[in-house]
C-alpha cells in the first residue's frame, strides 16, 4: 500500500495520538482511512441531498413506489461495495 506522509500542529497530533490510544483504531493510519472513508460517505450523502432537492424543485412529479426504493437501495449498496 503506498504511503502518505502529513504534517500536523501538535494540537492535531495529540488527539490523532489519543484516538489511536483509547484502543477503537490500532494505528493512525487505521485512524486517517476512517476519516477519510467518512469524508467519502458524507460526500456522497450530499450529493444525493441536492439531487432530491433539484428533483424536488423541478415541479416533475412521479409515483414513488416500495419497488422503487427498494431498487434506489440495492443500487446504492452496490455502489458502497464498489467504493470500499
Amino acid at each position: 500500500m503506498p504511503t502518505m506522509n502529513i504534517s500536523l500542529p501538535d494540537h492535531l497530533k495529540e488527539y490523532v495520538e489519543e484516538q489511536v490510544d483509547s484502543g477503537k483504531y490500532t494505528s493512525v493510519s487505521e485512524y486517517v482511512r476512517e476519516l477519510v472513508r467518512l469524508d467519502q460517505k458524507n460526500r456522497e450523502r450530499e450529493r444525493i441531498e441536492l439531487q432530491v432537492l433539484e428533483g424536488l424543485r423541478s415541479g416533475d412529479a412521479m409515483d414513488v413506489t416500495p419497488r422503487m426504493w427498494e431498487e434506489l437501495r440495492q443500487k446504492l449498496q452496490k455502489r458502497r461495495k464498489r467504493a470500499s
